[in-house]
């Protein structure tokens, strides 16, 4: 009987193994594919904060470069009209060896006033902030970026640019890959579909 049981639990863990094993592959492949210049769909399903593609993949970069395209699917109406008023993320990276929520830049986006506003959303020691970047249009190539300076990031899009203070203490952003993210308290009112493709 223990032969059988201990039988059973060898194949069980060789399975999970097995499995723990095929999810790090598609996280490299997703890393891979990531750094080919060609645009890669994210996908934040109705009723979902995250978006389908978001393997972890460690950065350490003095710059992030970019382009986006937002479609149709980039128009919203939020349960809470003051919901609205939040930022979603787009892109950016985890910075100062820490987790996001501690240290972070982002370019963050949001349907507002009948237009696709991008926003700079960076975290310091834990407290966010938040910046106004410019509107932009649906369905054309928007050309983004993130940079370390020395005390700031300054983050660009569609050739405007903003800084906002940045207090890491590591010479460039080391980190990890932040992706898209709907929210803000509500989560997706409907599929959303975004387009970025990295730039070297």
């Amino acid at each position: 009987m223990k032969t059988k049981i201990h039988t059973y639990l060898v194949a069980a863990l060789t399975f999970f193994m097995l499995v723990s094993c095929k999810k790090t592959l598609q996280d490299l492949i997703l890393d891979n594919n990531s750094n080919t210049n060609k645009y890669v769909e994210y996908f934040i399903a109705k009723d979902a904060h995250s978006s389908d593609k978001n393997g972890y993949k460690v950065i350490s970069t003095t710059e992030m470069k970019f382009a986006v395209k937002f479609d149709n699917s980039a128009m919203y109406q939020t349960i809470d009209p003051w919901n609205q008023l939040d930022i979603n993320k787009l892109y950016g990276f985890a910075d100062n060896n820490m987790q996001h929520h501690e240290y972070s830049a982002r370019i963050g986006w949001r349907w507002n006033n009948n237009q696709l506003e991008l926003f700079g959303y960076v975290y310091n020691n834990g407290a966010v902030s938040e910046k106004y970047i410019t509107a932009v249009p649906l369905n054309q190539e928007i050309t983004c970026s993130i940079k370390t300076e020395t005390t700031n990031y300054r983050l660009t899009a569609n050739g405007v640019s903003i800084t906002m203070p940045r207090t890491a203490s590591t010479e460039k952003a080391e980190g990890y890959q932040l992706y898209p993210y709907f929210g803000g308290d509500e989560k997706a009112p409907h599929d959303i579909k975004i387009q970025i493709k990295n730039l070297p």
